[in-house]
């Protein structure tokens, strides 16, 4: 028996491993895989920021429920429920005959996402104590998130380009069926006798708040800012929040317990996976824009483009597992996220002459900040709870970062949007209106400006064109200022917040972070020990 528990450790954190980059590649994969998309099955450019968010908000409003659910039924039960429902969703994408029927089908996918994303640290978790020996298992986890957001748009250009966009969906068939199998065979079942029950309230409150808000993003532009929808959905998601606070304050069993946010590195965690998510995560549906339908790299070209990403996430991410031991988590996470910053920083300041290269050191950069800070954070998210609540830390995790990506990409669309369309707007010289200057950014974006230009008057076509490329390039360059800042603001935010103290290296602190979880927010901090 003592010969087969390291072999079922190993087992288990590769199909954790498997699992977690097959979904996680999902909300890159699909990037390059966009304009074969919208060619295909036609759509307009909410419909693309769609195609990213309907998967994104199922995984955010969904996960934590999935975190609790697994700890009452079983991780290993719940997990293989989440790959079978991430695998049949897969199917029906590649069936999809049209944007809804897409988006619909990505948005289940997102549940089945949302279960294997709960349960899947958890389930590395009880195979593997806290220390080195996690910070190890860690740092392979992280590679394989890593390595999944960046190589997902080569994956992506690879399948669209040789078998056709609905191949980037039907490879998780098959490899779903493998994992299911060998979770069966390999992985033990555990769960948390005491865990609670689900707070519905909590999850209407908190996905509808989600929802609304996304859709205020997505739509703001189209229907205007101060129109009577838009203020009344900004309103909604604002109430809708408020109910959920109010809720996780009085409910027996809370899916999000608040007593948790007192300590100050559960916070700072949370806080970290959010602003890398809202920022470089949902920036690569606007860089792949950028590398495919400005410059007119091919889909498999584009993808290429971010191997330095790619080579620097896989490299640093063991690295930064193992350094662990030896560094404070909150200097990896703080150098993670300046990086991740910096390098967005670096890509900024595109010209009609940029090529690619110009975003080469911005991609090294940040590929280097990404393999720092993805195991860091998933071991501290971890760490600074008990064991038994590992399914529920997991779950909070994962949803700050789904809520990043979602609302990221929402609100980097319609930043990119509103300033690009103003640009054209001032260098047309009257000849557009503003719907007619956000359409020629729009068209840009697709690769469809040609078509386009044939609205415009033959003598002023030249200038028109320059004019949306220019604003084009104006709204990528400001979403890229702002997330690069987004980082660097988590990055002030994880020096604040994070301390060693408050994280757990061998058990100590389970007691005390049992205590504050289960307080009040007005109650008074239980002491450390020690």
């Amino acid at each position: 028996m003592a010969a087969t528990q390291p072999n079922r450790k190993w087992w288990t954190l590769g199909a954790v491993c498997v699992a977690t980059f097959m979904l996680l590649l999902d909300i890159t994969v699909v990037n390059t895989a966009l304009p074969k998309i919208q060619q295909d099955l036609g759509g307009s450019f909410s419909d693309l920021q769609w195609v990213i968010d309907a998967y994104a908000l199922s995984l955010a409003a969904l996960v934590l429920t999935a975190g609790s659910l697994a700890d009452r039924l079983g991780r290993r039960r719940v997990f293989v429920a989440g790959l079978a429902i991430f695998s049949a969703a897969s199917l029906l994408c590649a069936l999809a005959p049209d944007p809804t029927f897409l988006n619909l089908a990505r948005g289940l996918q997102g549940i089945g996402g949302a279960i294997m994303f709960a349960v899947s640290l958890a389930l590395v978790a009880q195979e593997f104590p806290s220390g080195p020996e996690r910070g190890m298992a860690m740092g392979i986890y992280g590679a394989s998130i890593g390595v999944s957001v960046a190589v997902g748009p080569l994956i992506g250009g690879v399948l669209t380009d040789g078998l056709g966009w609905q191949s980037v969906f039907l490879v998780n068939v098959p490899v779903g069926i493998a994992t299911i199998a060998i979770t069966y065979w390999k992985l033990r079942e555990s769960r948390d006798p005491n865990a609670s029950r689900i707070d519905w309230g909590g999850v209407v409150t908190f996905s509808g708040a989600l929802l609304v808000l996304v859709l205020a993003l997505v739509r703001g532009n189209d229907a205007g800012w101060g129109s009577p929808t838009i203020v009344s959905l900004l309103a909604g998601a604002a109430v809708l929040m408020a109910a959920f606070i109010a809720i996780e304050r009085r409910v027996a069993e809370p899916m999000l317990p608040l007593g948790l946010f007192r300590r100050r590195a559960f916070t700072g965690v949370q806080l970290a996976a959010f602003a890398v998510s809202a920022s470089m995560f949902s920036l690569f549906l606007y860089l792949t824009l950028y590398l495919q339908n400005f410059l007119g790299y091919s889909a498999i070209d584009a993808g290429l483009r971010y191997l330095p990403i790619t080579v620097g996430a896989f490299v640093l991410a063991p690295i930064s597992g193992m350094a662990l031991a030896k560094i404070h988590a909150r200097y990896l996470m703080a150098g993670g996220l300046g990086l991740t910053g910096a390098g967005l920083l670096l890509m900024g300041g595109l010209t009609m002459s940029s090529g690619w290269t110009a975003l080469l050191a911005g991609f090294i950069v940040a590929g280097v900040g990404i393999g720092l800070l993805n195991p860091v954070i998933a071991d501290v998210a971890l760490s600074v709870v008990p064991k038994e609540k590992s399914g529920m830390a997991a779950g909070i995790n994962d949803t700050f970062r789904q809520v990043g990506v979602a609302v990221g990409t929402a609100a980097w669309g319609a930043i990119f949007l509103g300033t690009g369309a103003t640009k054209v707007e001032s260098l047309a010289g009257g000849a557009v209106s503003h719907d007619q200057a956000r359409g020629l950014v729009e068209a840009t974006s697709s690769g469809a400006l040609p078509q386009a230009l044939r609205a415009v008057p033959a003598n002023a076509r030249d200038a028109v064109r320059s004019a949306a490329e220019q604003g084009f390039l104006h709204g990528l360059n400001e979403i890229l200022l702002l997330g690069g800042v987004l980082c660097l603001v988590g990055t002030g935010f994880a020096l604040w917040l994070v301390r060693e103290r408050d994280i757990d290296r061998g058990g100590a602190l389970e007691a005390v972070e049992t205590a504050e979880a289960d307080a009040p927010l007005d109650a008074e901090p239980v002491p450390a020990r020690g």
